[in-house]
Formats: structure tokens, C-alpha cells, sequence
């Protein structure tokens, strides 16, 4: 891990002539590739208050709520179907995912952790399954306000193929 990673001279989606393509991956050697990411949920605080006091962000005992719930099967689905989103993804048997979200204050913060054995990364697996939770979350609470801030969507770390990469932030 730690590994920084360089900008390749070249987009990898893109041919010469500069139109686009999926990445060829017939010649790459299977191999363990994992990602982590992250994507944080703010609400303003009168619906961050809300939200706690009717016991939708989590319960007694660690029990998660309802909203929680629902936005962890939100990402699972989405990071499985990010080849349907995302034009030039391949389709990936993941081998794993997870969904964790946790509250801090008035933010939630989800993280996505996508693993499989295969020729490609799941980098955009585990970004999609993220945002795509983000996503659930703001449209279960919307009611309460329009001014619901997803962001900070972003890769923490992954390992497999060519490269690892981990974000300094997450060092």
C-alpha cells in the first residue's frame, strides 16, 4: 500500500484517432483485485435531528434504521450493475460486497469494498455502489429538505492488476 500512483500520458477509453472504446482485456492475467470507496451524505441540522430522534439513522443497540438498511441494498445492487451505467465497464462477477454507513454528527459516511478474481479492477464497482447508497439516502429523506449535500465521492484504495493505489487522505 502507500503506492502513488502516475498519471498514465494516455486515456485508456479513448483510441488515437480519439474516439471511444472499451479497454481490451483478453491478454491480462486474472488475478485478487480489490477496491474501497467513499461517499458522505450531509443534512442540515434540523433533519439530522429528525432523523435521530424517529430512530431512522439507527436504533438501540447498534441496530441500524430503516434508511440505512435500505441504502446498503441500494449500493450492493448498484456496484453489481455498474457494466449497465457505465458504457465501457466490464462485467464483473463480484466475489464481494459490502456497504457500511456510518453516522458522525450530521453526516453519514458510506464506504463500498468490492472484491473479485478476474482480468479488470472494481474500481467503479465499489465508486458506483458508494454514490449509488448516497443516492438512496437523499431520496428517502428529501421530504425533510432539499438541502441534502452528497459529496466527497471518492476511491480510498485499491489492489490488484497493475497498480495499488491508497488515497494519502486514507494513509
Amino acid at each position: 500500500m502507500g503506492v502513488k500512483q502516475v498519471p498514465s500520458k494516455t486515456l485508456t477509453h479513448v483510441d488515437r484517432d480519439g474516439n471511444p472504446r472499451m479497454v481490451d482485456i483478453s491478454k491480462k492475467v486474472a488475478s485478487q483485485r480489490s477496491a474501497r470507496a467513499q461517499a458522505q451524505v450531509e443534512f442540515p441540522q434540523a433533519v439530522a435531528t429528525e432523523l435521530a430522534a424517529n430512530g431512522y439513522l439507527g436504533g438501540k443497540d447498534g441496530q441500524k434504521g430503516s434508511i440505512l438498511h435500505t441504502a446498503m441494498i441500494a449500493g450492493v445492487q448498484a456496484a453489481k450493475r455498474t457494466h449497465e451505467l457505465i458504457p465501457f465497464c466490464h462485467a464483473i462477477a463480484l466475489e464481494r460486497c459490502e456497504v457500511s454507513i456510518k453516522p458522525k454528527g450530521r453526516t453519514l459516511h458510506i464506504e463500498c469494498l468490492c472484491s473479485t478474481f478476474g482480468k479488470t479492477g472494481v474500481e467503479m464497482e465499489a465508486l458506483t455502489g458508494a454514490f449509488a447508497a448516497a443516492l438512496c439516502v437523499y431520496d428517502m429523506c428529501k421530504a425533510l429538505s432539499a438541502e441534502i449535500v452528497i459529496g466527497n465521492v471518492r476511491l480510498l484504495q485499491k489492489t490488484g492488476g497493475k497498480t495499488d493505489f491508497q488515497s494519502l487522505e486514507n494513509s
